[in-house]
């Protein structure tokens, strides 16, 4: 009997060692990538930190760089870009690619993402669609400033979505209509993958 219950321990020993294990490996995965996310932060705030207050843009600690100054994007209800975003662009989207280019980013990138908002004056499906022809228009321009090399790397991960007004900037409740109507850049590493997956995982073994 003391022989059994010697040999249970053990086993219950090394299954609880086993679960340690991975969860240290877990959070070596989590503190990795956030690394690289964080890195990444500082490489962008660096790169852009004189041109922001002259674009009317902010970059903020979720890898969002945010276009604010409607009058310089777009005319009213319009979809063609205005020369003064053409010249910001100019400026901007090749130093922006060069820096999700590098290696040590260029392999941990999920997704580029190209955001259109409107604010809610007007239908739901109205702005879809004026968001949408926005946001295609600047990755169609954005395309045009890109490296062949790159746009092979960058078709793999860019995307071009119009969301409406269904994200609108907030002002002690209120929405702020001029700052609503914006144009962000955001990307998506594979930090957030990794932390699905583990979430994931964590809940399949608790109902095992």
């Amino acid at each position: 009997m003391a022989g059994l219950l010697f040999i249970f321990i053990l086993l219950l020993m090394g299954a609880l060692l086993q679960v340690q294990e991975k969860a240290e490996q877990d959070e070596e995965i989590v503190r990795k990538y956030d690394q690289i996310k964080t890195q990444l932060y500082i490489d962008l705030q660096e790169e852009f930190k004189d041109d922001l207050k002259v674009w009317r843009a902010e970059i903020d600690s979720t890898l969002c760089v945010r276009f604010q100054e409607p009058s310089m994007l777009f005319d009213n209800n319009q979809a063609t870009l205005k020369e003064n975003f053409k010249e910001i662009l100019n400026d901007f989207y090749p130093r922006y690619i060069a820096i999700l280019n590098k290696p040590e980013y260029r392999d941990n990138i999920e997704e580029i993402r190209i955001e259109g908002h409107t604010d809610s004056n007007g239908s739901y499906f109205h702005n879809m669609e004026l968001s949408q022809n926005r946001t295609r228009a600047v990755l169609q321009y954005c395309m045009g400033l890109m490296k062949p090399e790159q746009i092979d790397w960058a078709k793999n991960f860019i995307t071009a979505n119009g969301l409406s007004s269904s994200h609108p900037i907030l002002r002690d409740g209120v929405e702020d209509k001029s700052l609503s109507r914006r144009v962000e850049f955001r990307v998506r590493t594979n930090a957030e993958k990794q932390l699905e997956v583990i979430t994931e995982k964590r809940a399949s073994n608790r109902h095992e």
